[in-house]
């Protein structure tokens, strides 16, 4: 199996200069992705990224994941180019259908049925390829055709989509749950398996050019991994202890116990690529170094 990527996924900015910190720190913990959410309430994601292309030298930029809803496919064609010449040719987009119906209201876009946010990201996907790489197109992005694409969601079209245009296929270890306060529910192990399953059969051949992310919800580098996941419990009272422990979406444990867990993500689903949430940037960095073989020894 290929080596791992590492990404650090920003969700919140309170001034430039802390920004500025966190992009730097991930460059130098060692992550080869600094990525930026795309939620009302969020900071906006291009110019979080065209900073961080200019402080920054190796790690390649990502959107994760972008609402398509929200974007107009021709604008976000131009946005998309503009920051692939800014980053030097560094930029990846991830890009989704949407979840939460409260920022499609606030936004004043239509919410529509789970199908038709699907039919919505099918639409922009080839209609943003097209823009993308046409000879006509100014600025021309410096990644030709265009910039790889992650294409993330958890149902079987999105999966489809994926296995189709994607060069990386992202996973969020959830499944949209309207009754759920997050509008998103946790999926367990053998849940995952049969999504990653599901998706290569659908791409075929095309599978093992195809690199599979993971998005993971929290991380606790502790000597204690129990008494880490009791909070968890209070939103998930069906579950035992261990069942938390097991999700492939929460890593808790020792350096070697997470690095074994990360290795095992690997082995049983194949996921090389790994995005953590940006509280846990520096608590992952040890991982980061023990994978790339660069821990105390």
């Amino acid at each position: 199996m290929g080596d791992f990527r590492f990404s650090v996924n920003v969700t919140s900015i309170s001034t430039r200069d802390t920004f500025v910190e966190t992009c730097r720190a991930a460059e130098a913990a060692g992550y080869d992705v600094i990525m930026v959410a795309d939620h009302l309430g969020m900071p906006d994601p291009f110019a979080m990224l065209a900073t961080a292309a200019e402080v920054t030298t190796t790690p390649r930029l990502g959107t994760f994941v972008l609402n398509v809803a929200f974007w107009n496919p021709a604008v976000l064609a131009r946005s998309v180019a503009t920051l692939d010449v800014l980053s030097g040719g560094r930029l990846e987009v991830g890009l989704g259908a949407g979840y939460a119906r409260a920022e499609f209201d606030q936004a004043g876009v239509p919410f529509g049925t789970p199908g038709e946010r699907v039919d919505r990201l099918e639409s922009v996907i080839v209609e943003l390829r097209a823009a993308l790489s046409a000879e006509a197109h100014r600025p021309a992005a410096v990644q030709r055709p265009h910039p790889p694409l992650l294409i993330g969601g958890n149902g079987n079209r999105v999966l489809g989509l994926a296995a189709e245009h994607a060069a990386i296929a992202g996973f969020s270890g959830a499944a949209t749950d309207p009754t759920a306060p997050s509008g998103l529910r946790i999926v367990p192990g053998d849940e995952l398996d049969e999504r990653v399953a599901y998706f290569k059969a659908r791409a075929g051949e095309r599978a093992a050019q195809v690199e599979l992310n993971l998005l993971v919800q929290q991380v606790v580098v502790t000597d204690d991994a129990a008494a880490a996941a009791q909070p968890l419990l209070a939103h998930m009272p069906d579950a035992t202890v261990e069942q938390v422990l097991a999700l492939p979406t929460f890593l808790m444990g020792t350096v070697e116990e997470v690095v074994a867990k990360v290795r095992g993500l690997r082995e049983r689903y194949g996921f090389t690529s790994i995005t953590v949430l940006d509280p846990y940037l520096a608590e992952f960095a040890p991982i980061i170094q023990e994978l790339n073989g660069l821990g105390a020894p």
